[in-house]
């Protein structure tokens, strides 16, 4: 097994996301939103929040698990392939590597910012090699709230990718953010059947123009 960095999060965490490839749980509440180009969106109401949670699986054809988890993992190159990336990089704060990461949004809202930690494993599950990111949201003197962007506190995501044993990847990812403030229904409506599903799309088209792809 191998990790980027420990301490952050429990295996118990790896495990689950490792387990939704092999049998989604999405069972009781979570409804299905949409089905499109091979990728299933579910989602289920946080209460406390009213918000709502996703989990979004899908197959990606062409794509190495491998090489997918690095186009994921390169945040200098997502600032290229992700329309909505204002501000992303990564800065050493304490022993720990933090991500700071600005995302646009449309006139006249204010722009989201996020900081958070991230951790990468390697995993083998009955022989399946898994890869499988976590992250979440975490706070730290080293970045101060801005001047007109609204701070998001309350971030989760998860991704797993596997072989689909064809030179593609099966994916599962989780995410959920309270962005704050008031979001028009509209634009969390555009999220939900647009933009979640989208950028599986826009990691696909990024992952064939990788520099790096050999």
């Amino acid at each position: 097994m191998m990790a980027a960095a420990g301490g952050n999060f429990s295996d118990e965490e790896f495990w689950k996301a490792c387990a939704e490839l092999q049998q989604p749980a999405v069972a009781r509440k979570w409804e299905l939103l949409l089905e499109t180009s091979g990728i299933s969106v579910y989602r289920l109401l946080e209460e406390s929040t009213w918000l709502y949670k996703y989990k979004i699986f899908g197959v990606l054809k062409d794509c190495s698990p491998a090489l997918l988890k690095e186009v994921y993992m390169d945040l200098g190159y997502r600032k290229q392939w992700d329309q909505y990336v204002n501000e992303l990089y990564e800065k050493e704060c304490d022993g720990e590597t933090l991500v700071y990461w600005q995302v646009a949004y449309p006139f006249p809202m204010y722009n989201r910012d996020y900081v958070y930690i991230r951790e990468l494993r390697e995993l083998d599950m009955e022989g399946r090699k898994i890869y499988v990111i976590l992250a979440k949201s975490t706070s730290s003197s080293q970045f101060p709230e801005r001047s007109g962007v609204i701070r998001v506190n309350q971030y989760q995501q998860s991704l797993a990718i596997e072989s689909d044993g064809k030179g593609g990847s099966r994916v599962f990812m989780y995410y959920f953010d309270n962005p704050g403030g008031l979001i028009p229904s509209w634009l969390i409506n555009w999220v939900a059947r647009n933009g979640v599903p989208n950028f599986l799309k826009d990691l696909e088209e990024a992952y064939h123009k990788y520099p790096k792809k050999k």
